[in-house]
């Protein structure tokens, strides 16, 4: 890996290889905590508001049949967003729980999302771009992440994101003068198989704004953004019949 000098910040200029080798590192363990967080307290069904459970998981709210809960983490809390969805099978619910979507429901004014580099069929590196009007918490940043999709042995689909370092980042995409470059610390999809063709899904997000925002209002910004998980079923859902339920 060689480092080079730059005006505004260091960048690194890295091999495919190397590139490669670094992600599927990092998302392998991105994947696991994942699949931590969507097992935490699966057995208690009662969802008892505000109790910690005994891997610090607090249930903070359940809205629209959305669990959601946060665990801190360092400065920043984790969240994370649970729900059945029936009639839905985890294959239909997957083709929309990627990167480019997901930021799309986090903002409708998001400017940019691109692929920049496909590592493997199932690993890639994507740009997103959120203009000025977006919310405050994306107003004028932008994301580099990796993106690693996976079917476990059980048939568990898990869809990875979070932000390569800025070094790196630099390297594969010089940040424009007038963007903050944020950082998702980690995100992502758990969506498992239950019976009559529905899953469980299950969204985890910790994410960094960058620039000056009170950390107290990225917090509570962070338990609207694990909504998204209703935003997407939506978009996956068969259309209702008359007398039917969704």
């Amino acid at each position: 890996m060689r480092s080079s000098p730059s005006t505004c910040s260091r960048s690194w200029s890295i091999s495919e290889d190397s590139l490669r080798r670094y992600v599927f590192h990092a998302s392998e363990n991105c994947i696991q905590e994942l699949l931590s967080a969507s097992d935490s307290n699966r057995a208690d069904n009662e969802r008892r508001i505000n109790v910690v459970d005994e891997d610090g998981w607090k249930v903070v709210a359940v809205d629209k049949g959305v669990e959601i809960s946060k665990r801190r983490s360092g400065t920043f809390h984790t969240f994370r967003s649970r729900r059945v969805i029936n009639s839905v099978s985890p294959q239909q619910f997957i083709t929309v729980a990627n990167a480019i979507d997901a930021a799309k429901e986090w903002d409708g004014d998001l400017v940019e999302a691109k692929y920049i580099k496909d590592l493997e069929e199932n690993l890639s590196i994507i740009r997103l771009r959120f203009g000025e009007r977006s919310k405050p918490l994306f107003r004028n940043r932008e994301f580099i992440v990796y993106e690693r999709r996976e079917t476990m042995d059980d048939g568990t689909l898990v869809v990875a994101v979070a932000s390569l370092p800025k070094e790196i980042a630099a390297g594969l995409h010089p940040k424009q003068n007038n963007s903050i470059r944020g950082v998702l610390l980690q995100s992502g999809w758990v969506v498992e198989k239950l019976e009559h063709d529905s899953c469980m899904v299950t969204y985890i997000a910790q994410l960094d704004p960058a620039g000056w925002l009170p950390k107290c209002f990225v917090n509570r910004f962070n338990t609207k953004l694990v909504m998204i998980i209703e935003n997407l079923k939506k978009q996956v859902m068969p259309c209702p019949t008359r007398g039917g339920a969704t």
